[in-house]
């Protein structure tokens, strides 16, 4: 695939709290009980099953030398007076809301974030493509953003929903198509804004859709493990300035592999299904997935694996060991993932650009360097993207 086009010029707005994992050890086992509790009625010991849960969610959930805070937009996180919760008011559902209430929440956050990004001055971009799988609404904050600023003639909106984890590998593939496109390119007889630029923005709000009556393991690994997360980039024609090159992408669905991991809509926000063997699902087909997405983008495996890094959506410390061990990498050719993994939590969608963030900002990463990024989500699907510093 032709080097046609660079990613950079990423912002990121961070959830309004932020948790440290003790708290948020503390705060799941209480809401674990608290759920129980009204389930089950006077006489129910909560105390105890209080303390039982702290001990399932440290066994089973992501440890602090892994993931030490999780941001979080909804101010519930911050205490554990039930009555007065906006969302987990489990006094009132063993649950938590209903989807219309998350609803109305995630569209009010991401609506102030799309207007944070976008400042009244800003330029707009020829098209703006939103990410999310935590949330529907429509129309879409990116919407009612093109039509607040005015922008209704000069800026397309394309949205890219509920592909999981590794949706940003399909946007910058979309993005990369309108940036060649021409009706991007020709910026003299476009009117205003950036008619070279397009704009990809991720509002995740996983943290929204957490049900505290399932008190199962795997529930547990999702609980403690994703966060919320914002974020914004752009991509543009290959100039020859700072950003990544894009390379190409290759993506396949695991044979065998349709009941490993799901995302579905419930009555009390969005369920999410992850079996153990995940990672040893990802490991068996890696290899092969790998060997092809070289050769559709032209890439040198012994670079690639030798002295190239990895961006890992680190959908958890397990699925990172897993690559490293399989492929035989050193720990610094991960190690951005991990740090975003420890500073951030898993934000679905929004994760794998703050690794890109990162890498693109440090300065230890040289110029030149290859990136190859993997990422995971339903189906089971592997996704890959080859990118390099320009």
């Amino acid at each position: 695939m032709d080097e046609n086009c660079l990613i950079g010029d990423f912002r990121i707005l961070r959830p309004r709290y932020s948790v440290d994992h003790a708290d948020s050890v503390r705060w799941l086992s209480a809401a674990h009980a608290k759920s129980e509790a009204t389930l089950r009625g006077e006489g129910f010991d909560a105390e105890a099953f209080g303390h039982s849960m702290d001990r399932h969610v440290r066994r089973f959930g992501c440890g602090p030398e892994s993931l030490a805070s999780r941001g979080h937009d909804l101010e519930d996180f911050l205490h554990q007076d039930w009555e007065r919760m906006r969302i987990f008011n489990l006094d009132k559902d063993p649950r938590g809301a209903g989807m219309a209430a998350r609803m109305e929440f995630f569209a009010e956050v991401t609506e102030k974030a799309l207007e944070d990004f976008y400042p009244a001055a800003e330029e707009p971009p020829r098209e703006l493509i939103h990410v999310t799988c935590t949330g529907y609404v429509a129309p879409s904050a990116a919407q009612k953003l093109v039509s607040h600023r005015g922008w209704q003639a000069r800026v397309g909106v394309m949205h890219a929903y509920h592909m999981g984890c590794y949706a940003a590998m399909p946007a910058i593939r979309m993005g990369s198509a309108f940036v060649a496109s021409p009706r991007v390119r020709p910026a003299a007889d476009r009117s205003g804004g950036d008619a070279g630029r397009v704009d990809i923005v991720h509002s995740e709000l996983c943290t929204l859709h957490l049900d505290p009556s399932q008190h199962g393991p795997e529930q547990l690994v999702v609980q403690s493990l994703f966060s919320d997360g914002h974020i914004r980039y752009s991509m543009r024609a290959d100039d020859g300035g700072e950003g990544l090159r894009f390379l190409g992408v290759h993506e396949e669905i695991i044979a065998g592999s349709l009941g490993a991991m799901g995302w579905n809509l419930g009555d009390n926000g969005m369920k999410m299904l992850l079996a153990r063997d995940v990672p040893e699902s990802i490991a068996g087909a890696l290899k092969d997935f790998l060997r092809r997405l070289f050769e559709r983008t032209g890439t040198d495996p012994a670079e690639a694996l030798g002295k190239g890094l990895f961006a890992v959506h680190p959908g958890g410390p397990r699925i990172i060991d897993k690559v490293v061990e399989l492929l035989e990498l050193d720990p610094g050719q991960v190690a951005a993932s991990r740090a975003v993994l420890k500073a951030y939590g898993n934000m679905s969608s929004a994760t794998l650009p703050h690794v890109w963030a990162s890498m693109l900002k440090d300065d230890a990463v040289p110029s030149g360097a290859l990136i190859t990024s993997l990422a995971f989500g339903p189906g089971l699907t592997v996704y890959g993207a080859m990118l390099r510093k320009a």
